[in-house]
């Protein structure tokens, strides 16, 4: 039985080394560091197998502006499953715990840049047809949104920036 719950300091090794096993390098490691040091905001969860961690998620702010005006929502990303346990669940299950504690902390929407079959089944739909775009050069179906507060989304538009990070 998998349980999913926040990640601990005692996760830390743990999810570094998931992180660089299932991206077959240690970007996303480095990022998933670089970003719970220098932001308190994000949500990181991780799977647990009995006492074995195998998947992680994290979200973290993202920006979204047009016009001197701003509103903050979250960026999923990275989420990684262990080679071994993949096509098990395990990420569709981390997906929805987020979705639901972003929901529960009131962020207005979530984006995502990934792949274009995966996310819709969580109720993502290309970020353009709602008006996100993204601050990088991205294929239109990669980038997705979700929106989570419809009233503090209505009338909204603009540019997600994802924190700086990510640039790095």
């Amino acid at each position: 039985m998998i349980n999913i719950r926040p990640e601990r300091p005692v996760d830390l090794p743990a999810i570094r080394r998931l992180n660089t096993l299932a991206f077959g390098q240690s970007d996303e490691a480095r990022l998933v560091d670089a970003l719970r040091e220098n932001c308190p905001d994000i949500i990181s969860l991780v799977a647990l197998d009995g006492d074995r961690l195998v998947g992680h998620i994290l979200f973290s702010p993202v920006t979204l502006t047009e016009g001197g005006r701003y509103l903050e929502g979250l960026g999923l990303g990275p989420v990684a499953v262990l080679p071994a346990h993949q096509n098990q669940g395990i990420g569709t299950a981390l997906i929805w715990k987020g979705i639901n504690l972003a929901t529960e902390q009131g962020s207005p929407f979530i984006v995502v840049l990934g792949h274009s079959g995966y996310y819709p089944r969580f109720g993502f739909q290309p970020a353009s047809r709602i008006g996100i775009r993204s601050d990088w050069e991205v294929p239109d179906e990669a980038f997705m949104a979700l929106v989570l507060d419809e009233a503090a989304m209505q009338g909204r538009s603009g540019v997600a920036r994802y924190r700086p990070e990510f640039s790095s």
